[in-house]
């Protein structure tokens, strides 16, 4: 940084010393945008968190500046004390800390941390004990009787396309964070061993170990998993994987709970999931998604979240990376 301030002192006595600065900046962009932790020449820095192909007990990080190359700025960078580490979903905190949500494997959900994004470590699970009773399409077929918690439990019961007769949580996957307003909510999928619910629940607290109980999301409905929600001036977008079809969904409303109204989509074939949106440099719209049958991963760009491209192939990670969570900030 001396010789450029250095530059900047003299910057009036000749028009040589201000190409001098000019391409001193461009050398210290170069630098900046090889450097981990820092951002690209354009002005937008994505960071990726996800697990692999390999495990499912490792996190892995990566970052862009464009939403299109991604490059390794930390393997194996976050292994919990126990379970998975599944379909990490990352935001940045008002205070800087990055902080992931995932699937553990369990009813619960796990919380990590990072100053840095290289760094992680593990703050707490979040147990979510309850949800799904008496709502349609969330029974798991096993009758009235039937169990899949144990020999005295009614499990989920009820039919496969009724309502659940128990309360207790045997699944709670695919976090997702959805920040508005600086309150951080998490969406996520709950099962009592039938249908999937989309459910909402709003911290309470910085560090995340406090929530609001968990609220099912209005019309939706059963048998949709992985929904991620991104707003755009009044309008709450969802997009969703249908559990039965294996397909993408995409529905809107006018509040973060719903009720929500389905729309048309591309169709991107079947065994597609694990959404994530983000916004590129151009102020368009880029859906990646698993493709988990075949091991590709794909995108699929958008300017109003309604009509998109056809879908190509995530260059250098396809193939390796699952089910991943992608942030934008300013380089």
């Amino acid at each position: 940084m001396v010789p450029i301030r250095g530059i900047r002192a003299r910057r009036d006595r000749s028009h040589l010393h201000l190409g001098a600065l000019a391409a001193a900046l461009l050398a210290l962009t170069g630098l900046v945008v090889a450097t981990p932790g820092t951002g690209s020449a354009a002005g937008w820095r994505y960071t990726m968190v996800g697990f692999s192909n390999v495990s499912q007990h490792h996190m892995d990080v990566y970052q862009s500046g464009d939403a299109t190359t991604f490059r390794p700025l930390r393997m194996s960078a976050f292994t919990p004390p126990s379970g998975v580490v599944r379909d990490p979903s990352i935001f940045r905190g008002a205070d800087g800390w990055y902080h992931v949500a995932y699937t553990t494997g369990r009813a619960t959900i796990g919380f990590a941390r990072s100053r840095d994004r290289v760094n992680w470590a593990f703050t707490h699970e979040y147990p979510v004990p309850l949800c799904c009773a008496l709502l349609p399409g969330s029974g798991d077929g096993r009758g009235v009787f039937g169990s899949s918690s144990g020999s005295l439990s009614f499990g989920s019961a009820g039919s496969s396309d009724g309502p659940s007769l128990s309360p207790f949580t045997t699944k709670a996957w695919a976090p997702e964070f959805f920040v508005e307003g600086g309150r951080v909510h998490l969406v996520l999928s709950m099962s009592t061993g039938g249908g999937f619910i989309p459910y909402v629940m709003t911290a309470l607290d910085p560090g995340l170990r406090m929530w609001t109980p968990p609220v099912p999301i209005l019309s939706i409905g059963a048998d949709h998993i992985d929904t991620t929600i991104v707003k755009v001036g009044g309008t709450y977008h969802a997009f969703v994987k249908n559990e039965g079809k294996k397909t993408i969904e995409h529905a809107i409303a006018g509040s973060l709970h719903g009720p929500y109204r389905f729309v048309p989509i591309r169709n991107f074939g079947r065994f597609v999931e694990g959404m994530a949106v983000v916004r590129l440099p151009n102020g368009n719209w880029r859906m990646y998604f698993d493709a988990y049958k075949t091991g590709r991963y794909h995108y699929s760009d958008s300017r109003d979240l309604y009509a998109w491209s056809p879908a190509k192939e995530l260059p250098r990670l396809s193939g390796t990376v699952r089910h991943f969570g992608v942030i934008r900030e300013s380089a």
